[in-house]
């Protein structure tokens, strides 16, 4: 199989995508991409058997959003370098802590086990965070000397989430699982100050990447957790920009806990001299405004590998047109978008 080089288009385009609904394997014994792994699914169906050295990347990213603040935790693993981050900002006081680092020539943080069930774990000195699969649901702890989180994680009654291969070509693909109306309970403690996490007022994200990447990558992705005009539990996930000429998107809507996969190559509008300013998400079906509150940079640079992102938290409201024809209306779901450039 060769597939060609993904092109950066507009966004705009209207796509049929693959429905996989059995057990798959996302790598071939040679580690090129299968191709019956292309597509996407409700549920975490792909096993994510990575082979090789050098260019496989590993990630796990969850933002937990309450009353008080956003906390964020990550590992993420690049086989010659592994990150692990920990961040919390308090809507109180608009102060951000951001704690962690790079580890260089590290190991394999538990990150290598194909069906994703194995403690991942990395720390980097005094910080360390862990996620521990429970089931259908996520242990997160993390201890740093100035946050620590003990939380649960789990989705709710007939919860679906999306996985989608993008392919780039043979060689180059990504898995990506993004899910998001998960429900947290525990305690987070910021500088000796315990906040207690409850189910039915915080709500969290999760993004899980396995895949094999290109040197360069450019991205949009933005999710949001609400209800519609008429009170039905939302959730939305759009990506843009490194999907673009592939024959996947990461788009979808959950509505109820049911997933309506959104086939279409978006274009995402917004002024990267001023992130706060309103952002705009539209395709054939979809016409979203993203109205941010808060703006938050992040970068490393260290010439041949970078990593800078763009992250805005703020609310979505807007219109999506269903494949069977309905609109759903929706207007201050809190969400967020971000634009993110890579070097690796």
């Amino acid at each position: 199989m060769k597939l060609p080089i993904r092109r950066l288009s507009p966004g705009g385009e209207t796509i049929i995508e693959n429905e996989i609904t059995d057990r798959v394997d996302l790598c071939l014994p040679s580690g090129e991409l299968n191709p019956a792994a292309i597509g996407w699914t409700r549920s975490a169906l792909h096993s994510t058997n990575l082979r090789g050295w050098g260019r496989n990347k590993r990630f796990e990213y969850w933002a937990v959003t309450t009353p008080a603040g956003i906390l964020s935790l990550n590992i993420s693993h690049h086989d010659y370098r592994a990150n692990v981050s920990l961040s919390y900002w308090d809507r109180s006081t608009d102060v951000e802590i951001r704690q962690g680092g790079n580890i260089w020539l590290p190991g394999h943080a538990g990150m290598r086990d194909p069906d994703n069930q194995t403690p991942m774990h990395a720390q980097k000195r005094d910080v360390s965070v862990r996620f521990i699969p429970r089931g259908v649901g996520t242990e997160l702890e993390a201890t740093s000397p100035r946050i620590h989180v003990s939380l649960r994680v789990g989705p709710g009654p007939d919860h679906e989430s999306m996985g989608v291969v993008v392919p780039w070509t043979d060689k180059l693909f990504q898995y990506t699982k993004k899910d998001n109306g998960l429900r947290p309970e525990g305690t987070i403690r910021i500088d000796g100050v315990e906040h207690i996490v409850t189910a039915d007022t915080a709500t969290a994200v999760h993004d899980r990447g396995r895949g094999r990447w290109p040197y360069f990558t450019f991205w949009n992705w933005g999710a949001g957790t609400g209800e519609t005009d008429d009170g039905t539990p939302l959730g939305l996930q759009f990506g843009g920009k490194w999907t673009d000429g592939t024959p996947s998107t990461e788009n979808w809507v959950r509505i109820d806990g049911h997933l309506q996969k959104v086939s279409e190559h978006l274009v995402w509008k917004y002024d990267p001299t001023d992130w706060v300013k309103e952002w705009t998400i539209t395709g054939p079906s979809v016409k979203l405004r993203f109205t941010p509150y808060r703006h938050a940079h992040n970068i490393f640079n260290r010439v041949v590998v970078l990593s800078r992102g763009d992250t805005c938290f703020g609310h979505y409201s807007g219109e999506i047109r269903l494949k069977d024809g309905t609109t759903i209306a929706f207007s201050d779901v809190q969400g967020h978008a971000e634009e993110v450039e890579r070097r690796w």
